[in-house]
């Protein structure tokens, strides 16, 4: 067992804890967020040097070992630059902030929350919060999505929360300065980004219908597109392997955690349908320009998640360059963003963000709401 820190620009640490092993001369880490086990294999030893690279999202460490140690940095590739953040590690500890922390303050339930960016831009967020002694596990929901898997503990009357899964490098820290309330929060995001943030528990609290935020524009009923595939040729709706099928356009990423969650769920899903006449399509919008670039991620993807549905470049992870390439939605929010056809070819549902696993009881009530209306459209005549 390990604990790794990741240091932010401003010297705020963001721990996380994975366990490394080796058989046969092949080395494998498993980073631990709550209730997430996400497996890294590909680990070169070097001499004193150690290279991981992270199975999504483009990203890698860099690192020395020395003793029970190791130092160096996580490089995160974005399309015109690195972010680096240097990182270390201790052998031997398995806790994740504090060694034995002690809670004199309750975090748990249902919290309608608001973060405040620099700029003062407003972002109404439901966290929820499971607490066990000191232990505190859950996550944000959002209009675009759910922040993953949060680990961390209550300290007193302070609240800490981390995640790390080779995009995110999340630190949360707040008061719980009553059973009611939350405050004094900073978010911070990767190497430079925060936000204040602030919550009052509210079990009532909820999130605009996801199925209402993107739409088509006023004179379309149906969306059409050609974008290559990994192979370079060409795939549109209007091609024969589509006609009198129900489809699933998944707008996504290989750069983005909600899509990869929502992707873990489509793929078993597509292999239970395909035979009932479903087909889902897989519009990539990635961070480098360059397709073969583009394609090494996507490749990596589709292989590391089993992927059996064409996957297409069709941009870069830009909305307006969604909005582009896609001139029938409006007001297109976040990356992942789901489109339903009927067998007719109609838009019949636009589902904006993804609510993964880490949020629970909202995952399964998604899954049993998303999977009948889809077998609803199976059922339905083609003409």
């Amino acid at each position: 067992m390990w604990r790794g820190v990741l240091k932010t620009e401003a010297g705020q640490e963001v721990p996380f804890v994975f366990e490394l092993s080796e058989n046969n001369g092949r080395y494998q880490a498993v980073i631990m967020n709550a209730g997430e086990r996400l497996l890294v294999d590909e680990i070169m030893f070097r001499n004193d040097s150690v290279f991981m690279v992270m199975p999504f999202f483009d990203s890698e460490f860099r690192l020395k070992l020395h003793e029970n140690k190791l130092t160096g940095t996580w490089i995160r590739h974005l399309a015109d630059k690195d972010v680096l953040m240097d990182f270390e590690a201790q052998y031997g500890n398995a806790y994740r902030f504090f060694p034995a922390p002690v809670a004199t303050a309750q975090a748990g339930g249902r919290w309608e929350a608001t973060f405040v960016s620099a700029k003062g831009d407003t972002t109404q967020a439901v966290a929820e919060f499971e607490q066990s002694g000191a232990i505190v596990t859950g996550t944000f929901l959002t209009t675009t999505g759910d922040y993953r898997y949060l680990e961390g503990v209550v300290q007193g009357n302070e609240l800490y929360l981390s995640c790390f899964d080779g995009s995110h490098a999340f630190l949360f820290h707040a008061l719980i300065s009553n059973e009611q309330e939350i405050t004094q929060g900073v978010f911070y995001s990767g190497l430079s980004y925060s936000e204040q943030w602030s919550a009052r528990k509210n079990e009532q609290a909820t999130l605009p219908d996801a199925n209402r935020l993107t739409y088509l524009k006023a004179g379309y009923d149906k969306i059409d597109f050609s974008f290559p595939g990994l192979d370079k040729k060409l795939v549109s709706l209007s091609d024969e392997a589509y006609k009198n099928r129900v489809v699933i356009i998944q707008v996504l990423g290989s750069w983005c955690p909600n899509c990869m969650d929502e992707t873990e769920y489509l793929v078993p899903f597509y292999e239970q349908k395909k035979d009932q006449g479903l087909e889902i399509i897989g519009l990539a919008y990635e961070r480098s320009p360059d397709f073969e670039k583009a394609k090494a991620n996507l490749t990596r993807m589709q292989e590391r998640l089993g992927i059996k549905y064409p996957l297409l470049v069709a941009g870069t992870n830009d909305k307006n360059k969604v909005n582009e390439s896609l001139p029938m939605l409006n007001n297109f929010l976040a990356f992942p963003t789901t489109i339903i056809i009927d067998r007719k070819g109609n838009v019949r549902r636009i589902h904006t963000g993804f609510s993964g696993p880490a949020t629970g009881a909202h995952f399964t009530e998604f899954k049993k709401e998303f999977e009948l209306f889809i077998d609803t459209l199976l059922n339905e005549p083609s003409s």
